[in-house]
């Protein structure tokens, strides 16, 4: 064999292999007929499905899967696992909504609120897709309204979804638009922005009695310390660790744990755009992991507050990242650093 011919062979092998490691899953954006769902899958792989019935008084990304298909949301209330904890009702897949809107609770409401009560919650409802659209990334916009009990408008919000899978990663990039159809103001509460509730297994250890539920909604209180499941841990930007990174301000949070055996990472990454950056983290040890820039007063004991206010027509934008890994090792500060240089550009 010449030594022509063999470098021939070697640069057409480098070249295959290449473009073999450029090629990307398809990633798929389908309706499903007849349901107020769309699924999101990756290759053949589920991605997660974005529900939007009014039933759920907001539309949801639920449930979310790794590349390996692990499940990195909680299962109840809509699909309920054995011991898992039946806490919190309204804390379904990843949402976005807030406590306080001109006195209305957006965040709290679920079909657990009695008839009598529900005139202090809002409700938000998804009245149009735009788009669907299918490729190396998929794209999902939708407009929803954030309405009273007596279906008036608020807020008429305007939300893009792009997913897409970088290496063993999935990624979530949400640009969301909220215009006020009156005069709208963001009292300052704790209960707030994006909400993602987390596996039983993100949990973090806790010293704390709990309620689970099995397989037949048989409800059991659980004593502190017993619980061998939960072995999450939170960290931050600015190196804050567990429990400790609640009220704590940063550019990016990180959940991770051993799941499957595997250790499965969700970052949330803040954008320089948003109001009040770097964002508050209300990241809770029993599952919550919200980032909320509008909880300012009681993260900082009343030291200040943050009361956003829109006048009518006035709109305003956020913007998150969710990256969603799982693996050998837990996705490191470097790629962190790297999905958020590339999200604010």
């Amino acid at each position: 064999m010449t030594t022509k011919y063999l470098t021939t062979i070697l640069l057409s092998a480098t070249l295959f292999t290449q473009l073999h490691a450029q090629q990307k899953n398809t990633v798929t954006v389908a309706k499903v007929p007849n349901e107020n769902k769309i699924n999101i899958t990756i290759g053949n792989t589920f991605f997660t499905s974005f529900l939007y019935p009014d039933s759920l008084e907001k539309p949801v990304l639920y449930p979310i899967a790794t590349v390996e298909g692990t499940v990195v949301t909680r299962g109840f209330p809509l699909n309920p696992k054995p011991n898992e904890p039946t806490d919190h009702p309204h804390h379904i897949g990843l949402w976005f909504n807030f406590e306080n809107v001109n006195g209305l609770d957006f965040w709290n409401n679920s079909y657990a609120i009695p008839t009598n009560k529900k005139s202090a919650y809002g409700w938000i409802k998804t009245d149009k897709v735009f788009e669907t659209q299918s490729g190396d990334k998929g794209l999902l916009s939708y407009r929803a309204n954030w309405k009273n009990q007596q279906n008036e408008t608020l807020l008429e919000e305007t939300t893009t979804y792009e997913f897409s899978e970088v290496g063993h990663k999935r990624v979530i990039d949400r640009i969301t638009t909220l215009r006020a159809n009156t005069d709208v103001t963001f009292t300052d509460a704790k209960d707030g922005l994006l909400g993602l509730r987390l596996a039983h297994e993100l949990q973090m250890p806790t010293d704390k009695d709990q309620k689970f539920t099995d397989d037949k909604g048989i409800v059991t209180i659980v004593k502190g310390g017993t619980d061998k499941t939960a072995n999450g841990n939170y960290i931050t930007s600015e190196g804050k660790v567990g429990d400790s990174a609640w009220s704590t301000r940063a550019s990016w949070c990180k959940v991770f744990g051993k799941m499957n055996n595997n250790f499965v990472s969700v970052v949330i990454i803040d954008h320089p755009k948003n109001p009040n950056y770097p964002t508050f983290w209300h990241a809770r040890g029993y599952g919550l992991f919200a980032a909320n820039p509008l909880g300012e007063k009681i993260f900082t004991n009343g030291k200040s507050a943050k009361n956003l206010k829109l006048a009518k027509s006035e709109a305003v934008t956020f913007r998150y990242r969710v990256v969603i890994d799982e693996g050998k090792k837990s996705i490191s500060e470097q790629q962190i650093a790297k999905f958020m240089s590339e999200f604010v550009k």
